[in-house]
């Protein structure tokens, strides 16, 4: 039995929604090592998938599935990531009032407890101060009450490609991007905790160890245990503080085309558009190589 990702690499349920369901349908899919480059087989059957982790920004197009996938046996869960960022920062998300309906179609489809919203990750600028993520955090908090018990964050980590596409943001808008010291990030941390439990919606911390303190837990995001508190699965870090439980991911990068600036998993918009012209539906892989 093994968690499937889907996918911390790319957003699978908006983009290729068809191309997921045909794999469930033929029992596997293929994905290919990004640093080896070998092509491993995944079995999709349910008997041998202890559950399916989706990380998406907008499931719309895999809604009409999920009845599809219950009644072949499947357990899932999501994670829907709602930020409410300026254009220059997320310039081609869902507009905002649509993510937050379809959150909500969604949580009602599912269930509150198997939906998680991820405020992540938390960009600190001239333009985006600590006040500013706890009055938005707190404005999307409300929208989200009842339809999700858990909020998890992190912090923007700097890689190459998020420093340079952050700097030429930060030319074109005339702001300055900061990593914060440990302080600020325990007291906003605490602070958003405080927020979200006026509307029954704990937070946790990725990979943020430094801010599990004064309400805020330790995240798991891969987690056999919400779907079935008997199924414990071994740990197997992603990076380090990582908590989630070892799962095969089944994306591929730079194929995602949300076009967000601070995006680890793909280097450019352009790039990604370049690079998904390679799929199709029909291919046992995400692309077809």
């Amino acid at each position: 039995m093994q968690l499937i990702s889907a996918s911390r690499r790319t957003d699978i349920a908006a983009f290729y929604a068809p191309w997921f369901m045909n794999r469930v349908r033929a029992g596997y899919c293929e994905w290919k090592n990004p640093f080896g480059g070998q092509t491993y087989r995944v079995s999709l059957a349910p008997e041998e998938t202890a559950g399916i982790v989706f990380w998406t920004r907008y499931p719309a197009p895999l809604l009409p599935f999920l009845p599809e996938l219950r009644a072949r046996g499947h357990r899932f869960y999501f994670h829907v990531t709602i930020n409410g960022y300026e254009k220059a920062l997320e310039s081609r998300n869902p507009e905002l009032n649509r993510a937050i309906a379809v959150f909500h179609e969604l949580s009602d489809a599912v269930s509150p407890k198997l939906v998680n919203w991820r405020y992540d990750p938390i960009i600190l600028s001239g333009r985006t101060p600590p006040d500013y993520h706890m009055k938005n955090f707190a404005a999307l908090a409300k929208r989200l009450e009842g339809r999700t018990e858990r909020c998890i964050f992190s912090f923007v980590d700097y890689y190459g490609k998020t420093k340079r596409n952050l700097a030429r943001i930060a030319r074109t808008i005339g702001t300055q991007f900061t990593d914060p010291d440990a302080e600020v990030k325990i007291a906003l941390a605490t602070e958003l905790s405080r927020i979200g439990a006026t509307h029954g919606i704990s937070l946790f911390a990725c990979c943020e160890d430094v801010a599990v303190r004064g309400g805020v837990q330790k995240a798991h995001c891969v987690d056999s245990e919400l779907l079935d508190p008997n199924l414990r699965l071994k740990s197997r870090p992603s990076r380090a503080e990582c908590g989630c439980r070892e799962s095969v991911d089944i994306g591929a990068y730079d194929t995602c085309r949300f076009g967000c600036t601070y995006c680890y998993a793909t280097a450019t918009w352009e790039a990604a558009s370049n690079r998904a012209r390679l799929h199709s539906p029909d291919a046992p892989g995400l692309l077809a190589l």
